[in-house]
């Protein structure tokens, strides 16, 4: 027998047994869960917010925004838009924040030469893709009530999730 297929044949099994060895199953690790699922979120209701700081227009904003998750304390998309006094866009800035920062929503003229400055605060994954350019558009939208009939600041249902869940996590742990 010719000393090629010899050779051949061995180098073939090699590629067969390094492929099987690289088959073999392993357990998924935390990296590898991010990695193929990168629609798992972070933490229970979690979102996304378009995110820039001084960007020059908004399409540049959201163009850029990294797409990442909010922090756990935050709850609302943030927008400042800064308007020149014919409308043109000056400054964008987009973030995640929490509740204070979204109790004055609407628009003001600045000082420095007639800008005119609108904020906005909407509640839900990337809401703030549109810019606010008036008192129509620069407003905090919620899709759960903040004041409940009676004027008290009522709880979202999302905080009333974690609070129970670090509460029975809590219990588990000090049983265990």
């Amino acid at each position: 027998m010719a000393p090629w297929p010899t050779v051949a044949w061995v180098l073939l099994l090699i590629l067969v047994a390094d492929w099987l060895e690289a088959s073999k199953s392993r357990d998924f690790t935390l990296k590898d869960i991010i990695f193929l699922h990168p629609s798992t979120t972070p933490h229970p209701g979690a979102f996304k917010c378009f995110t820039c700081n001084d960007a020059t227009d908004n399409y540049n904003c959201n163009r850029w925004a990294p797409d990442v998750y909010c922090p756990r304390e935050s709850m609302y998309c943030y927008t400042l838009h800064t308007m020149d006094n014919q409308g043109k866009s000056v400054s964008v800035t987009k973030r995640c924040v929490a509740l204070d920062d979204c109790l004055s929503t609407g628009c003001t003229y600045a000082n420095r030469e007639g800008y005119k400055v609108c904020t906005a605060c909407c509640e839900g994954n990337i809401c703030n893709m549109q810019l606010p350019r008036n008192k129509t558009s620069a407003i905090f939208s919620t899709t759960s009530p903040l004041y409940s009939s009676n004027g008290h600041l009522t709880h979202n249902w999302l905080l009333i999730g974690s609070l129970s869940t670090a509460i029975i996590s809590g219990l588990l742990s000090s049983l265990l």
